[in-house]
């Protein structure tokens, strides 16, 4: 089942269509649908698609004269059933549909393989997909060198769509993008490729209600591959249980895996990972509870940010402090991270449905607590239409409250310094409606935060508002906002 993406697939489809050299960078997190994206574009194109492996740049390009000579089987094919001209033949040609042995070196270069996709490209609109291109820079070092010289030259006046995809972001970002880069300028298209938002991952669950849409993203954040491990036939309770709760499941060992794969000393990220989850924020205090020093530590949580599993987040009044703070961004680690390891003996034994109501569903309220003030700030991103000014930032806000000598913080803050205004929110995902003195705190910490003229309070509700709140909104000074509106 393919949803959404329909933003990214519209960009390729008009690129496609311009029928000149074009080049898209296709990039972003292991598990989040790249190759699902590139497969979807091209379907019932002309396609050669080499998944480069890790490994030598032989076998690298072994598969790649095995991607070419399929492709060109299928061109060859094609044309002796639309014409009774028969093509010119060359040294590499295989009889239509037969598909070359993997064993089989065709090609003595790479430079070699370029030259038949140019000659290809040369006849009709040509993709050319390389998937997974870090291994292959790995393996051929000079690879990027080569393309940006057939890029410039030969391939100049061909009908050739070039695509780049990986999944290291660092690479992907200052090997091929960067201006050090040989290929840097040379792209006509890049395309990050993000999890889904709150409302395509809603998408995946059609039956479910909206609040269980919602948990369902708090647990998967919206990443493809973990969504497909669940049914929309089954409830999320034997989801879960199947899903993840389950030593045999794909899920159960995934942030080890992924760490493994992607880092070379998974045991200290693991615990970084595992010290932020328990409520440790600020780096002095991950530094202690992992017994790191905190340059070296600071090193760490860099990578992990890379990777997209944890996120620096600073007031959205001051985004130059020098104090940040540190969540998990990747809410799929943040679910695994806060049920798993402390129920690590029951899952194991087979015995964790015994203890399932208490140790996850009577939780689950408070662990949404976070997911929900990212749903509410997306919503206010990407969905309302109704909004008083265009937010130039969006985020949250913590700081002293000089009325009472105590911290306060703001779940959701959308500012414009332009035009001196902020929406000011707050995001409660419990079973039970918000009362009129949650408008009032918003007032003093609105106070509190300072620096604007303009302030529109915002209260973002699961299960609903007090009566005298739904008689004093208005809409726009006061907009209250249920699940239903959410998710439109």
């Amino acid at each position: 089942m393919f949803i959404g993406r329909e933003k990214e697939l519209k960009r390729l489809n008009t690129m496609y269509k311009s029928d000149k050299l074009e080049m898209a960078v296709i990039y972003g997190r292991r598990r989040v649908g790249k190759t699902t994206l590139i497969n979807e574009f091209c379907k019932g194109k002309r396609t050669v698609f080499f998944a480069a492996m890790e490994n030598s740049g032989e076998l690298n390009l072994e598969a790649l004269s095995g991607a070419i000579l399929a492709a060109e089987a299928e061109m060859t094919h094609k044309a002796q059933n639309t014409s009774t001209d028969v093509p010119s033949e060359t040294e590499n040609h295989f009889e239509a549909g037969m598909a070359p042995s993997a064993a089989t070196v065709i090609f003595r270069s790479f430079s070699d393989a370029f030259v038949k996709i140019r000659e290809m490209a040369l006849r009709e609109r040509l993709i050319f997909v390389i998937d997974e291109y870090p291994y292959l820079a790995k393996a051929e070092p000079s690879i990027s060198s080569l393309l940006q010289n057939f890029l410039d030259h030969q391939y100049k006046e061909t009908r050739l769509f070039l695509i780049l995809c990986g999944s290291s972001m660092s690479f992907m970002e200052h090997q091929v993008l960067g201006y050090q880069s040989p290929l840097y300028g040379r792209r006509t298209g890049q395309f990050k490729i993000l999890p889904f938002d709150y409302r395509d991952t809603g998408r995946w669950f059609p039956a479910y209600s909206n609040e269980e849409k919602a948990i369902m993203y708090g647990v998967t954040g919206g990443v493809p591959l973990y969504l497909e491990q669940f049914s929309p036939d089954c409830s999320i309770r034997e989801n879960l249980l199947n899903g993840i709760f389950n030593n045999n499941s794909m899920l159960f060992e995934e942030p080890s895996n992924l760490l493994k794969q992607e880092l070379r000393e998974p045991a200290a990220y693991n615990a970084i990972i595992t010290a932020i989850a328990s409520g440790k924020s600020k780096l002095i205090e991950i530094a202690s509870a992992v017994g790191m020093e905190s340059g070296l530590c600071s090193k760490y949580i860099g990578n992990l940010i890379t990777l997209g599993i944890v996120k620096r987040e600073t007031p959205v009044t001051d985004r130059n402090t020098k104090r940040p703070v540190y969540e998990l961004e990747d809410l799929f680690f943040r679910f695994w991270y806060t049920f798993v390891p402390k129920n690590m003996a029951a899952i194991v034994s087979d015995r964790f449905e015994r203890v399932y109501a208490s140790a996850v569903e009577s939780r689950l309220s408070d662990y949404m607590g976070l997911v929900f003030e990212k749903i509410s700030r997306d919503y206010l991103l990407y969905y309302d239409e109704r909004l008083p000014f265009q937010p130039q930032d969006i985020g949250q806000w913590w700081g002293g409250n000089p009325a009472t000598h105590k911290k306060a913080q703001i779940d959701v803050v959308a500012v414009s310094d332009e035009e001196r205004s902020a929406i000011v929110g707050s995001c409660k995902f419990r079973n039970e409606n918000i009362p009129a003195s949650e408008w009032e705190r918003m007032k003093e910490y609105a106070s509190a935060m300072g620096g604007f003229d303009n302030y529109y309070y915002y209260l973002f509700s699961k299960s609903g508002f007090a009566e005298i709140l739904l008689q004093k909104q208005d809409g726009v000074s006061l907009r209250l906002i249920g699940l239903n509106e959410i998710y439109g």
